[in-house]
C-alpha cells in the first residue's frame, strides 16, 4: 500500500514538473526525483489524478430550496441547448415515413433523413434563422440502435455541406466541398459501436452521443435552370439504417413529398422545444444520454446532487420549477437577440467564433440553440447578425436603409454570401416579391457607379434599377444577418470590413 501511494504522488509530480517545488525541497532535486524522497510518514494524500478520483457529493446530505434553485438556474441555461435536441429528436422521429411536417419541414423516421426540393417556405417556424441559399435536408439518428449510412453525390463545383452534429449540437464531422469530401458512402456510429465497416464505406464517423443529427445544404441560385439541374443531385442525398446498405447508391424523389400534419401549427414564433415545468423532469434523461466532457464531471456531480434530492422532495422541486420559470424568462429570452451573442464586429454586426464547436461556451450554445440553432463551424460558414444600424439605433420598419458594400468588399468567399431579413421572430418577412434574401443566388444585382453594392432596406419599394436591389421589410423591428458559406481567412480573422447599414 506504501509503495502504490508513493508511486501515485510520483507520478502526479512529475506531471507537474513546471511547477514550484514544495517548501524544503532541494533545488537541485527535480520534481519526479523529489517524489521518490516522499514516503509515508510524509502523510502526503496521494492527489486526484482525475475527475474520477474527486470525492461526489454526499447523497442524503440536506439541501436548502433557496440551494436547489440557484443550482438550478444554472443547470437550466446548461442543459437548455440539450433538452431542446432530446426533443427534437423526440418529434422529428416521429414521422411515419419522409414527409413535410406543417407542409414545410423535411422530417424523415429515426435513422432517415428528408430533402427538400426547393428553398424553405417563409411559413416555416421550426428552426429560426433559416436561409433561401440553398435546398435544406434533416434527419435525426439513435446510433445506439444501429449506425446510419449517409449518401455524398458528385456536386462538382457546386457548394454543398453536411452539417453532422451530436446532442450538445457539436459537429463530429467535417463532410463538405471544403473538405475535399469524395463522392460515396459514409457511416455515422454512436460512441459504443465497434463493428467492422462493409466494403464500399469512404469512412466512419463517430459520434460522442447517440442522438445525432444531420443537416445537408446544397448551394441553389434562383434560376429555373439551376433548380431544373439541381434535382438529379438531391435525389441521391439520403441517409437511412446500416441493415439497409447495399452497397450502391440509392435514390428517392424529393419532389412531392407528402403534408405531415403538424401538432403545434398556429404559432407566430418558434415551435416551442423546451418547456420550463417541465424541464427538471427531462434533464436526468438528458444527462444519461450525454456523457460529462473532460472536465465536466463536478458539473454532473453537482447537477446530480440536487435532481437526487429533490426526486421525493416537494418543496425542492417547487424550487426548481421557479427556478425553470424564472430563467426562462429573465435570460433564455433575451439570448434570442442577436445583440446578446457572439462578439461585436462594428457597424452594427456581431459573430459567432464557436459556433458548433462550443466545448465549455455554454452562454454561447445556449444562445445559439434560442436564436439559431444548427449553425455551421466558422470554416464552414460564418454569420454576422445585427439588431441595430451603424448608429447604435434598433433596426425597424419606420426608416429606409442602406447596407453598402464598398468596391471589392462583398464578403470574400469560396462558397457564397447572402443578406437575410428577419422579423422579430426570426423568420422571414413575408412580402409580394417573396423575397427574403440578396447575394451570390440573385443574378440580377445592380452595382453602383462606383463599383459598390447597395442593399436597399426598406418596407416601400425604391423603384427602377433599384428594385433588384430591394430587401423588402416589415412594418416593425426586424434583423439583418449576413451569411459567408466557405469564408476566405479575411472573413474568420477579421480583417474583412463588415458594410455600413445606414439610415435614409
Amino acid at each position: 500500500m506504501i509503495k502504490k501511494s508513493v508511486a501515485a504522488v510520483a507520478t502526479f509530480v512529475a506531471a507537474q514538473a513546471t511547477l514550484p517545488l514544495a517548501d524544503g525541497a532541494p533545488a537541485s532535486l527535480s520534481s519526479a526525483a523529489y517524489a521518490q524522497t516522499m514516503t509515508a510518514q510524509d502523510g502526503q494524500v496521494p492527489p486526484p489524478q482525475s475527475g474520477k478520483d474527486v470525492p461526489s457529493p454526499v447523497a442524503g446530505a440536506p439541501i436548502s430550496p433557496e440551494y436547489a434553485n440557484v443550482m438550478g438556474r444554472f443547470a437550466y441555461i446548461w442543459g437548455w441547448p440539450l433538452v431542446n435536441m432530446h426533443n427534437r429528436h423526440a418529434v422529428f422521429g416521429t414521422a411515419p415515413h419522409p414527409g413535410l411536417l406543417g407542409g414545410v419541414l423535411p422530417v424523415a423516421p429515426v435513422g432517415q433523413l428528408a430533402m427538400l426540393s426547393d428553398y424553405v417556405a417563409p411559413e416555416q417556424r421550426f428552426v429560426t434563422s433559416p436561409n433561401q441559399d440553398v435546398v435544406y435536408g434533416a434527419g435525426f439518428f439513435s446510433l445506439d440502435e444501429q449506425p446510419v449510412v449517409i449518401q455524398v453525390p458528385d456536386f462538382a463545383d457546386r457548394f454543398w455541406v453536411y452539417q453532422i452534429v451530436d446532442q450538445r449540437s457539436d459537429s463530429f464531422a467535417e463532410v463538405g466541398i471544403q473538405y475535399g469530401t469524395r463522392p460515396g458512402m459514409y457511416l455515422l456510429v454512436g460512441p459504443n459501436w465497434h463493428g467492422q465497416a462493409p466494403a464500399g464505406i469512404n469512412a466512419v464517423y463517430r459520434s460522442s452521443t447517440n442522438i445525432a443529427a444531420i443537416f445537408p445544404r446544397v448551394f441553389m441560385d434562383d434560376t429555373k435552370q439551376d433548380r431544373d439541374a439541381i434535382q438529379p443531385l438531391l435525389n441521391h442525398v439520403m441517409a437511412y439504417p446500416l441493415s439497409k446498405y447495399t452497397g450502391k447508391m440509392q435514390t428517392a424523389d424529393w419532389k412531392g413529398l407528402p403534408t405531415i400534419e403538424n401538432p403545434n401549427a398556429g404559432s407566430s414564433g418558434e415551435t416551442q422545444w423546451v418547456i420550463p415545468d417541465k424541464f427538471f423532469e427531462q434533464l436526468p434523461v438528458v444527462m444519461n444520454e450525454v456523457p460529462p466532457l473532460p472536465g465536466e464531471e463536478a458539473l454532473y456531480a453537482q447537477i446530480y446532487f440536487v435532481l437526487n434530492a429533490a426526486k421525493n422532495n416537494p418543496s425542492l422541486q417547487s424550487a426548481l420549477k421557479e427556478a425553470a420559470v424564472t430563467t426562462e424568462k429573465n435570460v433564455i429570452k433575451d439570448m434570442f437577440e442577436f445583440r446578446n451573442n457572439g462578439v461585436d464586429v462594428g457597424n452594427g454586426w456581431r459573430t459567432q467564433k464557436n459556433a458548433a464547436r462550443f466545448g465549455f461556451g455554454y452562454f454561447q450554445r445556449t444562445a445559439t440553440a434560442k436564436g439559431n440553432m444548427f449553425s455551421n463551424v466558422p470554416n464552414e460558414t460564418m454569420y454576422f447578425g445585427a439588431d441595430f444600424d451603424s448608429n447604435g439605433e434598433r433596426l425597424g420598419g419606420k426608416n429606409a436603409y442602406k447596407v453598402t458594400f464598398k468596391p471589392g468588399q462583398t464578403p470574400p468567399v469560396k462558397g457564397f454570401w447572402s443578406l437575410t431579413l428577419y422579423n422579430q421572430q426570426h423568420f422571414f418577412a413575408q412580402n409580394k416579391l417573396d423575397r427574403y434574401s440578396l447575394g451570390t443566388k440573385n443574378k440580377g444585382l445592380k452595382k453602383d457607379a462606383d463599383g459598390s453594392l447597395t442593399i436597399y432596406v426598406q418596407p416601400n419599394n425604391p423603384g427602377g434599377d433599384k428594385e433588384a436591389n430591394w430587401l423588402p421589410a416589415p412594418d416593425g423591428d426586424f434583423s439583418l444577418y449576413i451569411r459567408a458559406y466557405w469564408p476566405e481567412e479575411g472573413v474568420i480573422n477579421g480583417s474583412w470590413p463588415l458594410p455600413t447599414i445606414q439610415r435614409n
